[in-house]
């Protein structure tokens, strides 16, 4: 797909329609521009975790994750472009998710989780940055994967890989959060459960 933006605004929304992948108008609150804004919004926050990676994490989880959370934004486009693109309407060479990308996402989770001590409690967010914002990541996933669900009780058809490949994302960045704060010496916060009145 050749790219060549040079110019930003082009004034074509200005009434509040955009365009779909399909060239079909819709209107910018329509569901399927909320799928694909919300995972250009989780691919921000994989970028930010690859910042931190690059501006001072260690050099075992530069090492292990740089490339996943690399495959994970390109990814996310490529499922945009799905989210954008109505059934029917793909083209030859479409950017898509595909099974091999499900598995590759399985097999990190395992790489991940074989260093992981089992957990007895759930886990909060913080200790360290990187932990907080695979959290927050993982958080962002999972809203992604309910606008999905969402679209297909709107009639509107999501392929059933996207799905899974969300489903495996969410699972991904919750094993991630827990191994960054282990790679990090840092103790995770747990939940402290209140006993009911």
């Amino acid at each position: 797909m050749a790219l060549n933006i040079n110019r930003i605004y082009t004034r074509s929304g200005d009434k509040g329609l955009t365009s779909l992948a399909s060239g079909e108008r819709v209107p910018k609150h329509h569901p399927r521009l909320e799928s694909y804004g919300t995972s250009d919004e989780l691919c921000c926050l994989v970028g930010r975790l690859r910042t931190q990676l690059a501006q001072g994490a260690t050099e075992k989880c530069r090492a292990t994750t740089e490339e996943m959370l690399a495959t994970i934004q390109d990814r996310l486009f490529d499922l945009g472009t799905m989210l954008a693109t109505p059934l029917g309407k793909e083209w030859p060479g479409m950017p898509a998710v595909n099974q091999a990308d499900v598995d590759q996402l399985e097999t990190w989770i395992d790489l991940l989780n074989a260093d992981l001590a089992p957990l007895t409690s759930f886990v909060l967010p913080g200790g360290s940055f990187l932990n907080c914002d695979a959290h927050l990541a993982r958080a962002v996933c999972r809203r992604l994967e309910r606008v999905l669900c969402g679209l297909g009780e709107l009639d509107i058809e999501v392929s059933p890989l996207a799905l899974a490949w969300v489903n495996r994302l969410s699972d991904l960045l919750f094993v991630l959060s827990r191994w960054y704060a282990w790679q990090e010496g840092i103790p995770e916060y747990l939940w402290s459960q209140r006993k009911g009145s």
